[in-house]
């Protein structure tokens, strides 16, 4: 092993964490003027950057984007080739460059001042060109890169990404941006899947498909009574009196009653060879909640109440499959019964 590479690869690392922690120290009432500035913004928010700026650049606006901060990634050279007409009124440009030298973002920036767009910059010093001519100005400090010939923008766009993620997430803090908000706007994705509610989740659900019975009745009755639902789950809830749940059957139980006492099995009262108090989870609880319940306690179904104890629903463990959060559940045991 190369020990010399080690050391150099630690290094290259410590020197960008120096960066960051940096720029943690440069935050002040400048940024927090930046991100009322941006959450008030009565459009959108304009990222731009040329280079290594305008990777950092497109990742910042995708946040924003994610975030609710409506926002889109406007290149500097393809501005002043027409691309400068997707400005409306009203939009805040945030512009990203460690030196704001930069022949393509002074152009642009000529441009903007010209329109009259509110413009952000996150750049080191506040004696350049962008710094002096910007509305804001988040300068995060002399950044020495990482780079051994000091040349390779790396320090530089970490610490500008940093300043970026937090001028993001502090505008979603100031937005009071919740976790329903985040899933709304990531339907799709492992992100999106683990805020989906157990109400959205489950496909069984009272008054359409959802088999439920009085516990008073017979296993005979209960199937006849079931058996009427289009679609089929592979359970029964039980109700009592005052239609809470009170136990569950399942196909399983069903096949080992029968397989046990094949004479008499339909003909028993259902109180007596369901299963009582079953597990239960609320509507308003996370789908990969379910899913951690369904695998953990081996079962196939689980009952979907509201603060009263009656059934609203039942989760299966196809509709979690369906959102594939059963991969996520699974260390290599069956789930299912």
């Amino acid at each position: 092993m190369d020990e010399s590479i080690l050391q150099f690869a630690r290094g290259i690392i410590a020197a960008e964490a120096a960066a960051v922690l940096g720029v943690a120290g440069a935050v002040d009432e400048s940024f927090v003027r930046a991100a009322e500035m941006i959450l008030h913004c009565p459009a959108s928010l304009l990222v731009t950057g040329v280079g290594k700026a305008g990777h950092v650049a497109r990742k910042l606006s995708a946040t924003f984007s994610s975030t609710g901060a409506p926002s889109h990634f406007l290149s500097p050279t393809d501005a002043v080739h027409g691309d400068l007409g997707s400005l409306r009124q009203g939009d805040v440009v945030l512009i990203l460059s460690a030196s704001g030298e930069s022949e393509e973002i002074l152009r642009l920036l000529s441009l903007l001042k010209k329109l009259g767009h509110p413009v952000i910059a996150i750049t080191c010093t506040r004696t350049n060109t962008l710094a002096r001519h910007a509305d804001i100005v988040l300068a995060m400090g002399e950044i020495a890169e990482a780079c051994p010939l000091g040349l390779a923008p790396s320090a530089s766009t970490t610490a500008m990404m940093a300043m970026g993620d937090a001028l993001a997430l502090s505008v979603m803090h100031l937005r009071q941006f919740t976790a329903e908000d985040f899933a709304r706007f990531h339907p799709a994705g492992q992100l999106g899947r683990k805020l989906i509610k157990v109400g959205e989740a489950m496909t069984f659900r009272k008054d359409v498909n959802l088999p439920v019975a009085s516990d008073r009745l017979s296993v005979a009755d209960v199937l006849r009574l079931v058996s009427t639902i289009k679609r089929r789950s592979g359970a029964v809830i039980l109700v009592d009196d005052q239609q809470r749940i009170s136990g569950i059957f399942t196909d399983g139980d069903l096949r080992r009653l029968v397989t046990a006492d094949p004479d008499t099995a339909l003909r028993r009262p259902i109180a007596e060879v369901m299963k009582p108090n079953p597990l239960r989870i609320a509507a308003d609880r996370l789908a990969s909640e379910a899913m951690s319940l369904l695998h953990k306690h081996r079962i196939d179904e689980l009952p979907v109440v509201d603060e009263q104890d009656r059934p609203l629903g039942l989760i299966d463990v196809q509709d979690l499959v369906v959102l594939k959060m059963l991969d996520d559940a699974a260390d290599g045991s069956d789930p299912r019964e």
